[in-house]
């Protein structure tokens, strides 16, 4: 019966051959549009139902089973469609995730929910408070923020007088660009980028963060910042054409400790903040004649770093290696000049602002870093040079400040 019915509902193509018992040929025709299978074989069913038996083969069978070439044949030229059914591997991407998502929830139940406050440790109970105390704080604290008109007000007013997205962005840039600098892949604009960033923090951000908006003296000290320590750079374009450091004797590659590095970086950039915050408002900062003081100074921080670094770079191999104890220009009445003009830019920045007590502070940071780093630098001359140098600090009994210290 199964056979019947895979051959009643299949879909086949017409075709038709011929059966020969006992020289009579009978014709059996297969046709997809028939409903059922006729065959005019003499009481005979192969298909039947009743029980069938091994029927023995004889020698000289009485019927043969042949095909014929000439009467098989198609009656219909087109074929039939092939049944509609695809199979595909994958997994539905979305039901997956959505799958994932909801298993945690699959077996939760509240006896294991229960459980698991069961085993709470004093500890998580208090973790888990804090945290939750904080994301509520965090929360509050930040839909009061958004509805608060007084924020959006101030949050125009930095795009119109100060970008606080570009200093953020620069600042971020500044950190990638330094940390290409100390692997040594930095280019000579990232570099730049590096002290742009870094002044940018020292001398526009504070004022501009207790004022509101930049006016003044915070745009001058911007340019000359930059200017004071191009001296560096310049001076190697003038010798070598171009701006990159020569690889000279790791020796004379002193600096003081790491830890007091950071302090200095640190203690600088204190000050310029204490100094934005000490100082009056930037419109409050008298302008004209009284002034010109500031300007005089800023002057002669530029002339004393410039002459310093070229009587350096003059007596030294590849800049950093002085081949002779140099004692002209501002090394007459001082042994440390650069140091001492860096020392006076800070000061004239200070006085600008009108910053008495933050003056005093960075001069005290670059005091106790300058001496360590000084006292460095004379040991290693006395090694190299000898009773010429012992001779010169005689003679230049100063390090930082003339008549002072």
């Amino acid at each position: 019966m199964e056979t019947t019915s895979v051959l009643l509902h299949s879909k086949t193509i017409p075709f038709s051959f011929t059966i020969s018992i006992n020289n009579r040929k009978r014709k059996l025709s297969f046709r997809h549009h028939d409903k059922h299978l006729q065959s005019h074989l003499s009481n005979t069913s192969v298909l039947s139902g009743q029980n069938l038996k091994p029927v023995k083969t004889p020698s000289n069978p009485p019927f043969s089973l042949y095909l014929s070439t000439s009467s098989l044949k198609i009656t219909g030229t087109h074929l039939l469609s092939p049944p509609k059914c695809s199979y595909s591997g994958a997994v539905s991407t979305e039901g997956l995730q959505t799958h994932q998502f909801l298993k945690p929830l699959k077996h939760l139940s509240l006896e294991k929910l229960k459980a698991t406050l069961l085993e709470l440790t004093p500890v998580d109970i208090i973790k888990w408070s804090a945290i939750l105390s904080a994301a509520i704080a965090a929360t509050k604290w930040t839909v009061n923020l958004v509805i608060n008109p007084f924020f959006w007000m101030y949050f125009s007013w930095t795009w119109l007088f100060w970008p606080w997205f570009v200093a953020i962005s620069l600042a971020v840039y500044g950190l990638y660009c330094f940390y290409k600098h100390s692997i040594g892949e930095a280019s000579i604009f990232e570099q730049l980028a590096i002290v742009t960033s870094v002044f940018t923090w020292l001398t526009l951000v504070p004022p501009a963060h207790f004022s509101g908006y930049l006016q003044g003296w915070p745009f001058v000290f911007f340019f000359v910042y930059h200017y004071f320590f191009f001296f560096n750079v310049s001076v190697r374009k003038r010798l070598y054409g171009d701006y990159y450091a020569r690889p000279h004797d790791p020796r004379w590659d002193l600096n003081p400790p790491r830890w007091c590095r950071l302090l200095f970086c640190v203690g600088v950039m204190a000050g310029h903040w204490l100094a934005a915050f000490e100082g009056p408002e930037l419109h409050l900062i008298p302008g004209g004649w009284i002034n010109v003081g500031v300007w005089i100074l800023i002057l002669a921080t530029l002339l004393m770093q410039y002459n310093s670094t070229f009587y350096l770079a003059k007596y030294s191999e590849k800049v950093a290696v002085p081949s002779a104890v140099v004692q002209f220009g501002p090394y007459r009445w001082v042994r440390h000049p650069i140091y001492s003009s860096t020392l006076l830019l800070f000061v004239t920045y200070f006085i600008a602002l009108r910053a008495p007590l933050s003056l005093l502070f960075v001069v005290a940071v670059c005091l106790m870093y300058y001496a360590q780093k000084a006292k460095m630098e004379e040991g290693l001359m006395i090694e190299t040079f000898g009773e010429k140098y012992l001779e010169y600090m005689r003679k230049v009994q100063y390090k930082f400040i003339p008549l002072v210290y």
